[in-house]
């Protein structure tokens, strides 16, 4: 399609930037998206994404994770916070600290760690708590 001149070479129509890492896939170091990504083979190191990260259930994320939404039934250790929300499926395990606002983990799931749903600070002047005497 690019070559009859309708769109720039490399570029994607119709469709959003999605990254996909294979299975065969091994990967140190950072990794930057503005869109959605798939890892499927393994990774230590750092993820950052705007989009959906998505683990597949044979990859294994060694590192810290910053994502808008992330989709996990892969194996992840370590430090992930999430904008919107975190969903670990089955057979995924998610060993480390997470922030994010919401949270899912389906049966057969593992989740071992920390977890803030980050009340907001407008929200958490509204609690109080008063010592009874």
């Amino acid at each position: 399609m690019w070559a009859s001149g309708t769109s720039e070479p490399g570029s994607v129509t119709g469709h959003e930037a999605f990254t996909y890492l294979g299975k065969d896939v091994t990967f140190h170091g950072i990794l930057t998206s503005d869109g959605n990504v798939r890892i499927d083979g393994h990774l230590e190191g750092e993820i950052h994404s705007t989009g959906t990260l998505t683990i597949g259930a044979l990859a294994v994320i060694r590192g810290n994770i910053t994502a808008g939404i992330l989709v996990t039934s892969g194996n992840i250790n370590g430090t992930v916070i999430a904008s919107e929300k975190i969903k670990i499926l089955n057979p995924g395990t998610l060993i480390g600290n997470i922030r994010t606002p919401a949270i899912s983990i389906e049966a057969g799931a593992h989740f071992h760690g920390l977890s803030d749903m980050g009340l907001d600070s407008q929200l958490a002047g509204q609690f109080r708590v008063t010592r009874r005497s």
